[in-house]
């Protein structure tokens, strides 16, 4: 079993590291490349392999661990990539994505969020973000909260109505103050 589970993961290594790298790419680094390396190991209940995932964002850098080059905004494009990969693949009927886009904005985000949009269509996405051009691809929005009016702080949450939504966007957008331009920011995020 072991041995088919090898020769499987084998098989698909070097396509879904070309397959993270043009995803990659659309997300801003065109130049990523992406080597999934496998080395043998004892046995154990995960296999006789050994995954290392090998990462370079620069154009004649060789791919190296991630944890010796990814930025964070390049490991979290990255981990999305994966997980952007994964649910095509497998059958969850609920996907969270927990800060994922943190080191990212501009242009880049609403790539991303286009593509969070794409996951959506196929399964249940939960997001916590705190860009604008993410919360704005949302069916629904959910403002969470800390409340500490009692003795002890508790956590809650609230579905937002319409023109809540389009001023905490504009809060993400220009701070507390809501500026004029700032909602007219939010409500054109929304419609796109």
């Amino acid at each position: 079993t072991a041995s088919k589970l090898s020769a499987a993961r084998k098989k698909v290594l070097a396509p879904l590291g070309k397959q993270l790298a043009t995803l990659l790419a659309n997300l801003g680094m065109p130049n990523a490349t992406v080597s999934i390396d496998a080395q043998p190991t004892p046995l154990s209940a995960s296999g006789t392999d050994r995954i290392d995932i090998l990462f370079s964002a620069n154009k004649g850098i060789a791919p190296k661990a991630l944890s010796q080059v990814a930025s964070g905004g390049e490991f979290s494009r990255l981990m999305f990539c994966i997980k952007y990969v994964m649910a095509e693949k497998t059958a969850m009927p609920t996907l969270v994505l927990d800060e994922i886009d943190s080191g990212i904005s501009g242009e880049v985000a609403i790539k991303l969020g286009n593509m969070m949009k794409d996951i959506s269509n196929r399964h249940q996405l939960i997001v916590i973000s705190h860009l604008p051009q993410i919360a704005a691809k949302g069916d629904a929005h959910y403002f969470v909260y800390k409340d500490h009016s009692a003795s002890k702080t508790t956590s809650s949450i609230r579905l937002l109505s319409h023109d809540d939504r389009v001023a905490e966007i504009a809060k993400m957008i220009g701070g507390e103050k809501r500026s004029k331009i700032a909602m007219e920011n939010a409500m054109e995020l929304i419609r796109n």
